[in-house]
């Protein structure tokens, strides 16, 4: 059974970093393509960021670029979204997300960031 568990939420401070992480189990880390997504309170799920299986190519919402770098640790089946400059638009949920060569989708069961004036 595939599970992923996001970790890092908390309350920062407008300006603040935050790193979060995903740990996955049950799954092949490696063969999945991870990306990072969020909900604030009465909006749609965004795209935050997305990396490729090995790491090689990431891509970046127009909201984040420049502020947000995800990574990933497929030796430790775990990925990451580093932070940075946080503002209080950036407060939701922010979800780990799987899709693997199967096409099965997983999903973590989200974190709290949220990101005080």
């Amino acid at each position: 059974q595939v599970q992923l568990v996001e970790s890092g939420g908390g309350l920062v401070h407008s300006g603040g970093s935050r790193i979060l992480s995903c740990v996955a189990s049950g799954v092949d880390f490696g063969d999945a393509f991870m990306r990072w997504y969020r909900q604030a309170p009465g909006k749609e799920l965004e795209l935050v960021a997305s990396i490729t299986r090995a790491g090689t190519s990431t891509t970046y919402a127009d909201s984040v670029k420049g502020r947000f770098t995800i990574s990933r640790d497929n030796a430790k089946d775990q990925g990451f979204l580093q932070m940075d400059i946080l503002k209080p638009e950036d407060t939701a949920v922010y979800y780990c997300n799987l899709d693997l060569p199967t096409g099965s989708r997983h999903w973590g069961r989200g974190t709290q960031v949220t990101v005080s004036s």
